[in-house]
């Protein structure tokens, strides 16, 4: 098996401030979770951080389109290097972000790998949220964490959907969602786009082991996916620590079950967590059920 390398990712780009003054905590979630002795416990090689940006949303207001898009396309241009030299190394990369928006990042390192290795690439993304919002559904878009499904497949301004001209950087054929609430608003254009999709109630019906081998049925003909973890999977009794904390959530023990199961794939090239927020876990109770899931999962 590949070493797992952990990489700290810690942009709040992606999001919109929880207060007019305020600025999103999850930019300190890899040193809470890495406070927990996360690397250490994993045996895993300390790849370091990549510093985000300022986060400074100036006088944007809606219609601006994304905010921050500059300086998100830019990270996300340096975590696609980062990622594709740890895969070089035969690592297996464990982001920490951070927003949801480091996917374009990783999405993006992907991309720049399936068309250097003439290889094609999948994403599954265990999400409380579709993030699929975009302007051809919604008035105004502006917070590419609630929008990362969406720019990712190509849905959106092109400067973010279309970084190195290698628009889409994942095929929505090629994506897998689970763990999205019945009351998701976009299921329906989840369907129509070919975007196959497991709500929670669906996904516990299955169980994590055949949810995993319907996974392995719906991306077919690839040579490997990148796995996405946005921790607001999880019900908010358990992980109130979230930008957007809905009910019907998953349990611990489930999320680990599906990232165990998915990361011993011999097709899993690494994976992200995302969204979890400090600010919110002022004990570091909440990080440390964080760090002893990912920990029972992959070791």
């Amino acid at each position: 098996m590949r070493q797992l390398a952990v990489l700290d990712a810690p942009s709040n780009l992606g999001l919109r401030p929880p207060t007019p003054t305020a600025v999103p905590g999850c930019a300190k979630a890899p040193g809470a979770l890495r406070d927990h002795g996360l690397v250490s416990r994993l045996s895993a090689h300390d790849a370091g951080c990549l510093t985000a940006p300022r986060y400074d949303p100036g006088d944007w207001k809606p219609g601006d389109g994304v905010c921050h898009a500059a300086e998100i396309a830019w990270y996300s241009r340096r975590l696609a290097d980062r990622v594709n030299a740890l895969l070089d190394a035969d690592y297996q990369p464990l982001v920490l972000g951070g927003d949801c928006s480091i996917l374009l990042g990783t999405a993006l390192a992907m991309r720049r790998r399936g068309k250097r290795d003439d290889a094609r690439f999948g994403l599954v993304f265990i999400d409380g949220h579709s993030d699929y919002r975009h302007p051809g559904n919604s008035p105004y878009v502006g917070a590419a964490a609630g929008e990362d499904l969406a720019l990712v497949t190509g849905r959106g301004q092109p400067d973010l959907t279309d970084v190195d001209g290698l628009r889409p950087y994942v095929a929505e054929q090629d994506v897998v969602v689970l763990g999205i609430r019945d009351s998701d608003a976009h299921r329906v254009e989840l369907t129509a786009a070919g975007i196959a999709y497991r709500t929670v109630p669906q996904l516990r019906a299955a169980g994590a082991n055949r949810t995993v081998e319907w996974v392995g049925e719906q991306l077919t003909q690839l040579d490997g996916f990148w796995l996405h973890v946005d921790v607001d999977v999880l019900d908010p009794s358990v992980m109130p620590a979230v930008d957007g904390p809905d009910p019907g959530g998953i349990a611990h023990s489930e999320l680990e079950q599906l990232v165990r199961e998915l990361t011993s794939e011999d097709t899993c090239l690494g994976l992200e967590v995302t969204v979890f927020d400090p600010d919110y876990d002022p004990d570091g109770t909440l990080a440390g059920d964080v760090v002893d899931t990912i920990v029972r999962a992959l070791t």
